[in-house]
């Protein structure tokens, strides 16, 4: 083979290196996003249980304005994603923490808490 010959095919190595390199950065940082979305989608419904146990009347099971009594349904606690805790100040105020399952960066893994006051609902995302 000639010269040019060979350093086309190690250029086309170098191309192809690069181009899986790229594709795998992509990859992880998807899989980062698309955690991040489920956890937060997970901790809103969970918000959303306790803003409706707020609202409901004692009588029907509810907490009538306060979290007090208020407690993550044992399904949810441990899921697939994450793992889920409510912490309760009563009367107003719930807040929720999630915290993913996997390790997404270094030592960290993603982590969602929201703050129900009342029937408002504050998200702050870390990782």
């Amino acid at each position: 083979m000639g010269q040019q010959q060979i350093l086309l095919i190690v250029l086309g190595i170098i191309i192809v290196g690069v181009a899986v390199m790229l594709a795998i950065l992509i990859y992880k940082q998807k899989s980062i996003e698309n955690k991040t979305e489920v956890i937060l989608n997970e901790t809103q419904y969970i918000a959303t249980l306790a803003i409706q146990y707020y609202k409901k009347a004692k009588v029907f099971g509810g907490g009538e304005y306060s979290y007090e009594g208020f407690t993550i349904p044992a399904e949810l606690v441990n899921t697939n994603n994450g793992n889920y805790t409510a912490e309760i100040n009563p009367p107003h105020i719930c807040i929720i923490t999630a915290t993913s399952n996997e390790v997404v960066t270094g030592e960290d893994s993603i982590k969602v808490i929201i703050t129900n006051t009342g029937s408002d609902m504050q998200t702050q995302i870390i990782n």
